[in-house]
């Protein structure tokens, strides 16, 4: 196969591993820097232009499309998807996980399991909303936000209100969740592809960091999944309509739960927490999926 990953760094640990285990497997990989691309929009023939070329025709692309640039990029793979290129994960469906707030509204359409979280526009709401979720303390988290950038624990009432009144007073959207304290700084991040969990590893966030991110200094190990947690994965990932992507988990009282589900997860972590090689993982997907026009929404929506 002629894949092409769309990503901004080709020297970032999860682009280079994808690229040698494609070719380990025989298939020709292009990097391509997805804002270099350009669209030539046209009824008759659509195609992207690189450099100043017209790209070949692949068999697929694999996004790896950053927050930052989530609009491009998914225009860039819509692009793609109506020339009909395999897609392994839709722009649609890559859409619909970085909005965060309609994310946890799919997935609770769903019944899957999540923290009770609450969103609001209006400093008059800010009271019933904290009670409304269960009161302090409680995770405030911009909609925005990242790697654990833009989330904060408040211990207090007085606290959540205070916090919550300076991001509303920088008109920031943010969601109000309640606060599983049983977690002990600890998530589970299940990687999906093919609607199968292929690896998990547990993260465990820095002494006094609720956060369990890897990048504020968190540590990683392999973990056993019950079916309920790997049932879980599995139905989030399916919900948002992607097929491959990392699910983060809290282990509560009441079950799993999910916190985000993410289109563009990191291989460097979990392929060194489980030794498993995720990104040949990947193409052997691809090479059962891959087809002309396969793409659910051939780049309609």
């Amino acid at each position: 196969m002629k894949v092409a990953i769309l990503s901004r760094n080709e020297n970032l640990y999860s682009t280079r591993r994808l690229k040698e285990a494609g070719e380990a497997l025989g298939h020709e990989v292009d990097i391509i820097d997805t804002l270099h691309c350009y669209m030539d929009i046209t009824s008759a023939r659509s195609r992207v232009r690189y450099h100043g070329k017209e790209l070949p025709m692949y068999d697929a692309i694999i996004p790896r499309i950053g927050a930052s640039v989530t609009f491009y990029g998914t225009a860039v793979a819509r692009q793609f998807e109506m020339m009909g290129t395999f897609n392994i994960n839709e722009s649609v469906a890559i859409s619909r996980s970085r909005d965060k707030l309609r994310s946890l509204q799919l997935l609770s359409r769903k019944g899957i399991g999540l923290p009770r979280t609450g969103f609001a526009s209006k400093p008059d709401n800010i009271k019933d909303l904290i009670k409304n979720v269960g009161g302090a303390p409680v995770v405030i988290k911009l909609l925005e936000g990242t790697q654990g950038i833009g989330v904060v624990l408040a211990d207090t009432a007085k606290a959540a209100e205070s916090i919550i009144e300076a991001f509303m007073g920088l008109k920031a959207n943010i969601l109000v969740q309640e606060f599983v304290k049983e977690a002990g700084g600890a998530d589970i991040r299940c990687l999906v592809i093919g609607g199968k969990v292929v690896a998990a590893m547990k993260r465990q966030g820095a002494e006094g960091e609720f956060r369990s991110n890897l990048h504020r200094g968190g540590s990683a190990e392999i973990v056993k999944l019950s079916k309920e947690e790997r049932e879980t994965a599995v139905n989030a990932a399916k919900a948002m309509g992607l097929n491959m992507c990392g699910v983060d988990l809290l282990r509560s009282q009441s079950g799993p739960m999910v916190m985000e589900v993410n289109s563009s997860p990191g291989l460097e972590g979990i392929e060194k927490a489980t030794g498993k090689d995720v990104a040949s993982m990947v193409f052997q997907f691809l090479e059962k999926n891959a087809k002309p026009n396969k793409t659910q929404t051939r780049g309609n929506g």
